[in-house]
């Protein structure tokens, strides 16, 4: 079958674009054929797969922004051209602001499939509630991280037609780490909503002796206002930012920690939470959605800087419990295999298709 994602920008560093990939490449391994379109230029492109078997579309050489109307009905007519000529089968549209933009697009022979890679407690304190409300029941199918969101969904969003699918993981890992390097790791964009200055906080009042530091993978506005946090905290020395990291290179960094922290104010399901589950590494995070739940991290009150440093300061002084956790946690990221999701994927398409 046909299967064509539809991102607002398919290269950016990010959760969606991850699991687009994601899913795109597995689909294609699995033979299928699939699409991965992106409406609009990445600023700075990241290359999730070396060698994708999907194809790529740009509709717009422009950055995600305001458009003029001219721009936009030429976006719209690329699309409906790209859509138009495709075979039979399923338009994947990730985001609210995708399927208010493509929905009515979408040709007869695609079955149109709306993504929220959101929290029902983030989508319901901004406009994607509205948005869903709106424009989601009109597709033939909703989508949604946990049973817990599609549930919230279902009853406030009016959407029977729910679906919980949760995010994969890229591959799964023969080796682990050995929980014993004085590192604490954190991946994500330097960006206000990731909250890493609390993150710094914490870490700064956890206890955690020398040699221990916090490492921070990812780039993004934020650096210098947080370099300047970690010197405000007394941690400057202790708090490592080592901008972006190839995928390619990431299991590495997992095997070379010893915990994982998160510190958004709001998650969707976070895949370093399973890439460190699937590794062996015990995570901390805020309680901030029915997907971080699922993933089974050791949790604390949102935004709960204290608890946040208590709960790392137990973890950095007990590597017994470290030890512990990390297992439970790679036995639990077994359901969120690449083959596990996909066969779920499988399941979605037969049931659209009865």
């Amino acid at each position: 079958m046909n299967v064509v994602f539809a991102c607002l920008d398919s290269d950016t560093l990010g959760g969606v674009q991850q699991v687009t990939h994601t899913l795109a490449q597995g689909l294609a391994r699995r033979g299928h054929e699939a699409h991965v379109i992106g409406l609009h230029r990445a600023e700075a492109p990241f290359r999730y797969v070396e060698r994708p078997r999907y194809r790529s579309h740009l509709i717009s050489r422009a950055p995600v922004g305001p458009e003029s109307a001219l721009a936009r009905r030429r976006s719209r007519r690329r699309v409906r051209d790209l859509l138009g000529g495709m075979s039979p089968g399923y338009a994947v549209l990730t985001s609210p602001a995708v399927v208010s933009r493509l929905t009515e697009l979408v040709p007869g022979h695609l079955r149109a499939i709306g993504q929220y890679h959101g929290s029902y407690e983030h989508a319901s304190g901004c406009w994607h509630l509205g948005s869903i409300r709106k424009h989601y029941p009109a597709l033939d199918q909703a989508v949604f991280l946990s049973e817990d969101d599609a549930w919230h969904f279902s009853e406030q969003a009016l959407l029977p037609h729910a679906w919980a699918l949760p995010n994969p993981l890229a591959s799964w890992p023969d080796r682990v780490s050995e929980l014993s390097a004085p590192r604490v790791l954190a991946v994500g964009r330097l960006e206000g909503v990731k909250r890493f200055d609390r993150l710094i906080s914490a870490f700064a009042r956890s206890g955690a002796p020398r040699p221990w530091e916090l490492h921070l993978i990812g780039d993004g506005a934020e650096l210098d206002r947080l370099r300047a946090h970690a010197a405000r905290e007394g941690v400057a020395d202790r708090v490592v930012f080592r901008g972006r990291v190839p995928a390619r290179d990431l299991p590495a960094e997992y095997r070379a920690a010893s915990l994982v922290a998160l510190s958004s104010e709001h998650e969707g399901l976070p895949v370093v939470l399973l890439e460190a589950a699937a590794h062996g590494v015990p995570a901390v995070a805020f309680d901030v959605s029915g997907g971080v739940r699922s993933a089974r991290p050791v949790l604390v009150p949102p935004g709960d800087v204290d608890a946040l440093a208590e709960r790392l300061g137990w973890l950095v002084g007990s590597e017994r419990d470290r030890r512990r956790l990390g297992a439970a946690a790679r036995e639990r990221a077994e359901a969120f295999r690449l083959d596990r999701v996909l066969d779920r994927w499988e399941a979605l398409f037969a049931h659209l298709e009865r």
